[in-house]
């Protein structure tokens, strides 16, 4: 008997040592709320032998971490669409994707065309859109009807009763207000600086009709909900819960369109976990598992339908908001040069001596 049972210690040993083989870590580096736990589970249910193992972080840490081990340490990222360009030139960062590997035909076709402007280097595509949101207008209807316009925020009629953050949004919101177009000027910072020294006057003359410069969801929340403003600069995911408390609350696209960022798919340079990072890619785009994602983000899917696949406590807000006009107005953020957030930096320094903000 020794000999047999010898025989099937050797099998069981070597059955686990091809199952570890075969197992692999999807190493995600994302977004808090951007892998929920259920979805997670659901993921590794249907694929037994991957795990995933997840980091959460931002665009500037994104970018450090990749930099600082050239592309290792992480088989799947979700930076920002603007953030990858000049990260990829500059470092090296990340790897073409192979797109017959993704499901690109349920994607949004006017977000997946501004990722792939935004990330084809040397006819590479180096990402793909995952989820995407704006900044635009928020107002109660019943207070200030007629908003629909950066510039409205600085209305006389409207003094002491409006709100927006000092962040490098405003600076872009102003300028389309004031008949420019911020990202065609990235191309010349001489001109750049010079329309920002004019976006920089008009918040200046603007700080009589700002209740306080908001700093977070809450506090703007708060105001809003109290009556104290009447119309903000604000995230269409503040304007969609305040709207779920106060339908006369509303996120208002901006007539010359509201600014939009996707955060994307990337696959780091160094990754070796590639075929579980294209399943993981198509199995957060399945409709189910869509309705699940933007529960936990707050935030569209780029895909097509993404609004009626939302919670349904978040669908109502997002259709009072948007028509298809407005998606295809959207006005999405472009690449960033060097140098441009120094100068954008300087300007909000600026400002906020100038206003107490």
């Amino acid at each position: 008997m020794k000999p047999t049972i010898l025989c099937v210690g050797l099998l069981a040993a070597t059955a686990l040592t091809a199952v570890s083989a075969s197992a692999e870590t999807l190493r995600l580096l994302t977004w808090g709320s951007y892998a929920p736990e259920e979805l997670i589970q659901k993921f590794e249910e249907k694929y037994p032998d991957i795990t995933v193992e997840v980091t959460f972080s931002n665009n500037e840490e994104m970018i450090a971490k990749l930099r600082a081990t050239g592309g290792a340490g992480f088989d799947l990222a979700q930076p920002s669409h603007d953030r990858i360009y000049a990260a990829q030139l500059e470092y090296g960062i990340y790897k073409p994707l192979d797109l017959s590997q993704i499901n690109t035909d349920v994607m949004s076709p006017v977000h997946l065309e501004a990722v792939k402007a935004n990330t084809t280097i040397d006819g590479d595509v180096y990402a793909v859109p995952h989820q995407w949101g704006t900044t635009g207008l928020m107002a109660d209807m019943t207070k200030a009807p007629d908003v629909k316009s950066w510039a409205d925020l600085c209305d006389p009629k409207y003094e002491g009763k409006t709100s927006m953050r000092l962040k490098r949004t405003i600076l872009l919101a102003t300028a389309f207000a004031m008949g420019q177009d911020p990202f065609a000027l990235y191309s010349d910072l001489d001109q750049y600086q010079e329309l920002l020294d004019q976006v920089a006057d008009k918040l200046i003359e603007c700080k009589g009709n700002i209740k306080a410069y908001w700093q977070g969801g809450d506090d703007l929340s708060a105001m809003m909900l109290s009556g104290e403003i009447v119309a903000s600069e604000t995230w269409d995911s503040t304007a969609y819960r305040l709207y779920d408390q106060n339908n006369n609350i509303v996120f208002i696209p901006p007539e010359t369109g509201a600014l939009t960022w996707i955060d994307t798919f990337a696959i780091p340079a160094k990754g070796n976990a590639d075929d579980a990072a294209y399943k993981w890619i198509n199995f957060v785009l399945e409709p189910e598992n869509i309705t699940i994602m933007s529960g936990s983000t707050g935030a569209i899917a780029a895909v097509k339908g993404g609004a009626d696949l939302l919670p349904e406590d978040k669908k109502a807000a997002v259709n009072a908001a948007f028509t298809q006009e407005d998606i295809d107005n959207l006005k999405f953020f472009a690449n960033i040069p060097p140098g441009v957030e120094d100068m954008e930096g300087k300007t909000l320094e600026k400002i906020k001596a100038a206003t107490g903000g």
